[in-house]
């Protein structure tokens, strides 16, 4: 089992434990981390003969969790790291097509880096199947984002009901669905054709269906959480902030309201990231027949991804 799983499985086994983990991990500073000290530090990790008994304690794990795969042990591109992913990332700008298009690229992308590395595909390699899926996803998801508020304006409907349904409360819902969509699709060949389950000694069983499908649809959760509530929630703050005039000029209003999207965000990602384990756990018999068939084991092991 990868040194990152074997410390998400020690060290996360609560959602308190994996939010208090996440929010160092979340750290931008290990963005600076060059990749060769990142290698170095995988190389001690693996060779450091650590068990689950015996729960690593080295801030050094932080740099391979947030840097590197642990399917694939590659290093995450800086961009699509999930110290990256700290940012608006647009989200305040839904209404507009072009960056509801930028928005969902940047995170299928994100998808891309840190789904399951394992899901092998039949046709095609599994990268030119993603990218394609990626791309029709991404298309759909940005002109579904932006049909409000083209149908409210190309039919004139301007009355205040329409302007509150459209501008205030089908945006977080339309948003965190579509996040969630972007995920299913990306990460569909992790449920077509499996990802690898482990046995807990990091021996691997076999390639579950299940598996990829409870990885998945427990990452499209977060991330429509994720999304949902950081625009939902700045939304009905800024509200109260406008009802009580503590922002007497528009630009002060901008400033305020970018100060609180991107402290719900702050708060919303490590929460978003912590709802599941990252090193997920499946009943044996709740897997394939020739899964079951081939292990004693009561519980098996995967990687969920993020």
């Amino acid at each position: 089992m990868d040194a990152n799983l074997q410390f998400w499985r020690a060290e996360g086994q609560s959602f308190f434990q994996r939010f208090l983990l996440w929010a160092d991990i979340l750290d931008p500073l290990l963005l600076l981390k060059s990749s060769d000290e990142i290698r170095r530090t995988r190389l001690l990790l693996q060779n450091s003969g650590k068990t689950l008994s015996e729960p690593i304690q080295n801030d050094q794990v932080f740099w391979s969790t947030s840097s590197v795969h642990p399917d694939t042990d590659k290093i995450i591109p800086v961009l699509f790291r999930p110290p990256g992913n700290l940012s608006p990332k647009f989200i305040f700008s839904y209404n507009l097509s072009f960056l509801q298009f930028v928005f969902h690229t940047y995170t299928t992308g994100f998808t891309l880096f840190n789904g399951n590395g394992t899901a092998k595909a039949e046709e095609y390699s599994l990268q030119q199947k993603q990218i394609f899926y990626g791309l029709g996803a991404i298309s759909y998801a940005a002109c579904i984002g932006a049909l409000p508020l083209v149908f409210m304006n190309r039919y004139t409907l301007k009355s205040l009901l329409t302007q509150l349904v459209v501008k205030k409360l089908l945006p977080a819902p339309v948003l965190g669905l579509m996040s969630a969509f972007t995920v299913a699709v990306v990460r569909s060949p992790e449920f077509e054709n499996g990802i690898e389950v482990m046995d807990r000694n990091g021996k691997v069983v076999g390639l579950s269906q299940k598996a990829g499908e409870k990885a998945v649809k427990e990452t499209a959760l977060s991330r429509a959480a994720l999304f949902g509530t950081t625009l939902f929630l700045p939304s009905v703050l800024m509200y109260f902030v406008e009802r009580a005039k503590f922002a007497k000029t528009p630009r002060a209003l901008a400033s305020v309201r970018m100060l609180v999207i991107t402290s719900v965000l702050a708060g919303m990602l490590p929460v978003s990231l912590s709802m599941f384990p990252q090193c997920g756990e499946i009943k044996r018999a709740a897997l394939e027949p020739e899964i079951v068939s081939s292990t004693e084991e009561t519980e098996l092991f995967y990687n969920r991804g993020i």
